[in-house]
């Protein structure tokens, strides 16, 4: 069973303007299920898609299985059978031997920046950058699915 371990935490706005990083790639990101205790995902960029089916989160672990799907076909999911949506631009900033993917939001999640670290298992230290605000590991409401629903526009 794919597993994924994963620890969220807010972004500094201003901190973050000043840090370096590489071209941020557009997500266009829908569900095709959204339910507490599982979701399906079908995530389209400019030249992949992926559909992705996540289980019931435990601390930072749930289960994750991700499946690379030609992008005509991602976008026809999302344009046919999405039944909510979010957009967002992510970067991948290396950060003492660690991946951070940062996304920040658009439409009604503008102004929200969220970054996420993978991690081997729950218990594994990491440094965390200055660009970092605060922890939201486990907060639904920062849950992209619940985003769809719930925008941060509206909190």
């Amino acid at each position: 069973m794919g597993k994924e371990i994963e620890r969220k935490f807010l972004v500094h706005h201003q901190m973050w303007q000043g840090v370096e990083k590489p071209a941020g790639q557009h997500f266009r990101q829908g569900y095709l299920l959204t339910d507490p205790d599982k979701t399906i995902r079908v995530r389209l960029t400019d030249t992949q898609g992926f559909l992705t089916i996540k289980g019931l989160s435990t601390g930072a672990t749930r289960s994750e299985f991700e499946y690379e799907i030609p992008a005509t076909e991602a976008k026809e999911l999302l344009d046919e059978f999405s039944v909510s949506e979010l957009s967002k631009i992510r970067y991948k900033v290396a950060f003492e031997n660690k991946i951070w993917e940062v996304d920040e939001f658009l439409g009604d999640n503008a102004g929200l920046i969220v970054a996420e670290i993978e991690l081997l298992s729950e218990e594994e230290a990491f440094e965390i950058p200055a660009w970092i605000d605060k922890e939201v590991t486990g907060e639904q409401k920062y849950y992209n699915s619940k985003l769809t629903a719930e925008p941060f526009s509206k909190w």
